[in-house]
């Protein structure tokens, strides 16, 4: 089982992934739904950490530092540079404030000042407003944004024809990859009998609300 397999594993048996009915914010009815935050001890966040190690190392895109938005990325950068560096690859790190800080070092960056490629970490792209905000911070530091890397693209179309994530990737002309997407989901359900109807319900969502290709 490569490494998307068993990321998918892993969230399934942390009811991260969740199967049943659910409602999006565009009012679309999903047969499931991830929640990042539910990754919320440190066993968990750690493991989660090294999948998105792995899911870097294979994307083999050049870095020369990590950044998160604030605020779900900012646990998520620390903990993947951590993992990063326990693997032998140890990168700096930093992330941003909602507000600039008017005292002591002020500004609105923190951590490690942002210079070279920077790599993008977040949980999801759904609307794409904090890659856009991330983007625009790393170009005004003279650094150059080099990629997005998320937890799981669920490769479904947004207002237009094309999903959030294929939209980033268009305007930016940045790669986004993910540690998992729709497709990988797929292949788990589709080996797992006890999974068949579950399946069967994100391929008829998929059928109406998907991209053919994404990330």
């Amino acid at each position: 089982m490569d490494f998307r397999q068993e990321f998918i594993e892993f969230a399934v048996a942390r009811a991260v992934l969740r199967f049943g009915e659910f409602t999006t914010k565009a009012g679309r009815r999903s047969p499931y739904f991830f929640n990042a935050g539910l990754f919320n001890d440190g066993a968990a966040l750690e493991r989660l950490a090294e999948f998105y190690a792995k899911a870097i190392d294979a994307s083999a895109v050049a870095i020369d530092g990590l950044f998160g938005p604030a605020y779900k990325g900012i646990p998520l950068v620390a903990a993947v540079a951590i993992a990063m560096a326990r693997a032998g690859r140890s990168l700096p790190f930093s992330f941003n404030r909602k507000e600039a800080k008017e005292h002591g070092e002020g500004g609105n960056i923190v951590g490690a000042p942002l210079s070279g490629r920077v790599l993008i970490i977040d949980d999801v792209i759904t609307a794409g407003t904090s890659i856009r905000e991330s983007v625009d911070l790393i170009r005004a530091a003279g650094a150059s944004p080099c990629g997005v890397v998320i937890a799981l693209d669920r490769m479904e179309r947004g207002n237009g024809e094309l999903s959030a994530v294929q939209e980033v990737e268009r305007d930016y002309g940045i790669p986004v990859f993910a540690v998992a997407n729709l497709d990988d989901l797929m292949s788990f359900l589709r080996q797992s009998p006890e999974f068949e109807q579950k399946a069967a319900a994100i391929a008829r969502y998929r059928h109406e609300y998907g991209v053919a290709r994404s990330g």
